[in-house]
């Protein structure tokens, strides 16, 4: 699939926001983040700020972005109007649970947090289940996409979160620990997915697509245009090899070695400047990782409509 930067920034900058808030959301209540009302208001700020610069960039994808509130009742049929209902649904938990926070003390906040959490959850896997859910594509049709994308978007949440603590000042050890715990679940996540693509048979071939396989081999005996179509540019996308394993070594190291280490790194050094310095560095990795990550996603699709323009298996 040709890969739209206006949706990798969304599925990126949207998850980390709605990590960072379901976090926001299921911490603040039991008091483990600072009571101090310019730290709540910088953390829901960075969080919804990440949401909606997302929710606007998936609109620049729209042929006709004005027509989009029309998605939004297609919700019993649709993963793509689930997702936009779920995210408008989620402002109205997120926006009590601020002013709780921030005006009334964490303690009054909590099941506005919880529930603001539970719907960015929901969120995100609903995102997901718009990929998951095309059969056509088997590299997107199989578990280990909504686990994916559940998982990285709690990587960079707790990645930020862990940033937050640590530029306020108020770095503690289970903060580090937990973007460390977020950041091994992730990478196991990815590969999983990365390793069921690798291994998983093809959902259909040239002989199944047009039903000759019986008589042998089916091969393209000539192309059906003589240049390329919208179908060939937007689902015939190829992606060399040799760029395919750059990024996913650029995706290892960046989205999770580093980030690893440099939380560890935020671990060991303890309250100061130097915790959060390493925390910020180990966001800010991670930020561009699951974009290189984001791209070859897209870009290793494999649609089936590809059988017909000579592709041999997809």
């Amino acid at each position: 699939m040709h890969p739209a930067f206006s949706i990798i920034f969304f599925t990126s900058a949207a998850g980390a926001g709605y990590g960072l808030l379901a976090l926001l959301g299921l911490l603040a209540p039991f008091g483990l983040l600072p009571a101090s009302p310019l730290f709540g208001f910088a953390a829901l700020a960075l969080a919804l700020g990440l949401v909606v610069a997302g929710l606007l960039s998936s609109l620049a994808h729209l042929g006709r972005p004005e027509r989009a509130w029309r998605a939004l009742s297609q919700w019993r049929s649709s993963w793509l109007s689930r997702e936009g209902v779920a995210a408008v649904a989620t402002f109205l938990p997120a926006g009590v649970f601020a002013i709780a926070w921030l005006f009334l003390g964490s303690g009054v906040a909590g099941v506005a947090g919880w529930i603001t959490a539970a719907m960015a959850a929901v969120t995100v896997y609903c995102t997901a289940m718009i990929y998951a859910s095309l059969k056509p594509i088997r590299q997107w049709a199989n578990p280990w996409v909504p686990r994916s994308y559940l998982a990285l978007s709690l990587m960079t949440g707790a990645l930020l979160l862990n940033a937050l603590l640590g530029m306020a000042g108020q770095a503690a050890g289970w903060s580090s620990l937990l973007a460390l715990a977020s950041v091994a679940l992730a990478w196991a996540a990815k590969e999983g997915h990365w390793r069921h693509c690798a291994t998983a048979r093809p959902v259909s071939t040239a002989e199944t697509a047009t039903g000759l396989g019986h008589i042998g081999r089916v091969r393209l005996l000539d192309a059906p245009h003589s240049e390329d179509n919208y179908l060939l540019k937007e689902m015939g996308f190829r992606v060399g090899r040799r760029h395919a394993v750059r990024l996913r070594f650029i995706t290892r190291l960046a989205a999770f070695a580093l980030p690893a280490a440099l939380s560890l790194g935020a671990l060991v050094a303890g309250p100061g400047a130097l915790s959060g310095t390493l925390a910020l560095l180990a966001a800010a990795a991670a930020a561009l990782g699951v974009i290189a990550e984001r791209w070859l996603f897209f870009a290793e699709a494999k649609h089936t409509v590809t059988l017909f323009y000579g592709a041999g298996e997809a």
